[in-house]
């Protein structure tokens, strides 16, 4: 790469990464034909090339040849092998669209499309070297002195195109990648922006998107020269090769239950020649194969620090939560002033009681008359559906007014504003109060699994789903809109219409005789809640290492996992609770 080479590749790059916010769908169709017409192109000329410069070319593909010349060559053919590994490097970079195609397309691809037309392209140039041995001295570039030379610029017009489509899958597979990696809590929280409602893997992230364009611009500008991008690329197409066929030995025997010979051979056999070839790419290290190898151990090490803060984190929180018992003595008031109104306190555990909970009731003895302890989760799915969302369940007796609710969300579900989302927690709360008494039992789903914190947990629908012998009202009372089993499919058009007004919405609960008095009061009590407000009590964990704890932890808390955790995304439940009604609550982690 020349001077005058390097602006238009920066050029190419900005504009990669800048397209990259629209998502792959809305340019993907493209990618097929691009794809499709540069294959076709290195096969036409390949097999051009081989019938006009040496037809005899097809015996290079017994290994017979390939004995025979590391045996010629000695060390230097063993030092070309870094070079030789560059021609898979653009079809392994297909592989890394697994999240976004099946494996039989994939197999279908390589085996009857792309290795034949790699096949065929390498051919043709070692045809065409067979009678051109000084050629590739004269020019940098050997593969477009083997086109000819009516048709470079056209192919070289393909090649820019398939080097974008080909950079575009191994953009888009990082994505999927640090997206699943910060699901698994092993990488900080990111934005994750999911760019088509249709295929799950589209995702696209902000911050890594312009670490990438940053990288990527650093090293073209630093580097100058393809030979060193080429042993950097090398060692690292090498090195994540020799890594899967080590883990796909677990996959053979941990997942295929297959004989652990069986695991033993397939590593022996493949991985004795992917040795060999980063043998050769080590020998690179100080001639650009450096570079991937400092940017694996500084991600490593941020991954590595994420993971054990957040695991030293949980491990406190279920150390230290709150046993049922200790709720039970406090007795009906809870030990303290109930003061009017919902509170809801978030939590990551889907049992028990927060820490953070007995933390500020310790200092300040005082909460609200109704107690709901809020765990929003994404899960693995596009949609959840409404029917479905809420997940409710009461903590200790009745007269207590604590809950549980664990709100589902879907990667792709739209969160609701704070006025939707309360009034449809709030009636999640009243329809299971009233499938407690008896009521509506059929429309229910309960949970067998009991919640740990007292009770079981029944699956309820949202207001916009079905709203049971609640009364909508309107601030000044001009209309009142009475729902009794009403059901989205069938009334979407009525519902719409209670939802529509811009008007505050408060709940009065009908005289029923299919409920129960202490059901009636626990939900009167609910709706007076209600009226008065909810407030949002956010925990804010600050950690820092034990007194006596070694230099390593106390670096790898007190520094890097706070560093990280300031830097990072907040998550999405304090991101969309309503600023005037939210409360932080810290507390000191020492861990």
């Amino acid at each position: 790469m020349t001077d005058v080479e390097v602006p238009g590749a920066c050029i190419i790059l900005i504009g990669l990464f800048a397209l990259q916010r629209y998502g792959t769908h809305r340019v993907g169709f493209l990618f097929a034909p691009i794809v499709c017409i540069w294959l076709f192109c290195i096969s036409a000329i390949g097999i051009y090339n081989i019938f006009y410069w040496n037809p005899h070319v097809y015996q290079a593909l017994s290994p017979y040849y390939v004995f025979q010349f590391l045996k010629k060559t000695r060390r230097g053919g063993w030092m070309a092998l870094c070079g030789i590994l560059l021609c898979i490097t653009g079809s392994e970079a297909m592989f890394a669209g697994l999240g976004h195609f099946s494996q039989l397309s994939l197999k279908i691809a390589f085996t009857s499309l792309v290795y034949p037309s790699l096949i065929l392209a390498y051919m043709g140039q070692a045809a065409y070297f067979s009678r051109h041995h000084d050629v590739e001295q004269e020019y940098h570039f050997g593969f477009y002195v083997s086109v000819p030379e009516k048709l470079r610029w056209p192919v070289l017009v393909i090649a820019i195109l398939a080097a974008v489509v080909g950079s575009q899958s191994i953009i888009t597979g990082t994505f999927s990648i640090i997206r699943q990696c910060s699901a698994l809590s092993c990488f900080p929280r990111v934005k994750v922006v999911h760019t088509s409602s249709k295929v799950h893997g589209q995702v696209y992230i902000p911050e890594i998107n312009w670490l990438l364009m940053l990288l990527c611009l650093a090293v073209t500008i630093g580097f100058r020269d393809t030979k060193l991008m080429g042993n950097a690329s090398g060692l690292a197409v090498v090195s994540v090769m020799l890594v899967t066929s080590c883990l796909m030995s677990l996959v053979i025997v941990i997942c295929w239950h297959k004989n652990v010979m069986l695991a033993i051979g397939f590593v022996l056999f493949f991985g004795t020649i992917e040795a060999l070839f980063f043998s050769a790419s080590v020998m690179k290290f100080l001639e650009g194969a450096w570079v991937p190898v400092a940017l694996a151990f500084v991600f490593l090490s941020v991954m590595c620090v994420w993971h054990y803060g957040t695991l030293k984190k949980y491990e406190f929180d279920v150390q230290n939560k709150v046993s049922l018992s200790w709720l039970l003595s406090l007795g009906h008031t809870l030990g303290f002033a109930r003061v009017r109104g919902i509170g809801l306190v978030h939590t990551e555990l889907v049992s028990g009681i927060p820490a953070i909970f007995s933390h500020f009731v310790t200092n300040l003895p005082a909460f609200h008359q109704v107690l709901v302890f809020l765990c929003i989760k994404h899960v693995p799915v596009p949609h959840v559906r409404p029917e479905e969302r809420f997940l409710v369940g009461r903590v200790g007796p009745r007269e207590f007014r604590v809950y549980r609710c664990i709100v589902r969300y879907g990667y792709h579900d739209v969160h609701k504003d704070d006025d939707e989302f309360e009034k449809d927690l709030v009636c999640s709360i009243a329809k299971f109060i009233q499938a407690g008494s008896g009521c509506n039992k059929n429309s229910s789903n309960s949970n067998d699994e009991p919640e740990k914190g007292g009770g079981k947990m029944t699956v309820v629908g949202t207001c916009s789903c079905t709203i049971h012998h609640t009364i909508l009202v309107s601030e000044n009372n001009n209309y009142a809109h009475e729902v009794d089993h009403v059901d989205l499919a069938e009334t979407s058009s009525e519902s719409h219409k209670i939802i529509k007004p811009k008007k505050k919405v408060r709940f009065v609960v009908p005289e029923s005789p299919k409920i129960d008095t202490g059901a009636m009061e626990e939900l009167k009590e609910l709706m007076e809640a209600r009226e008065i407000g909810v407030a949002y009590i956010i925990g804010q964990s600050y950690m820092r290492a034990k007194p006596g704890s070694s230099m390593l932890k106390k670096l790898v808390i007190n520094l890097g996992y706070e560093f990280l955790r300031k830097n990072s995304r907040e998550p999405s439940y304090e991101l969309s609770a309503p600023h005037a009604s939210s409360l932080e609550v810290g507390m000191m982690y020492q861990v």
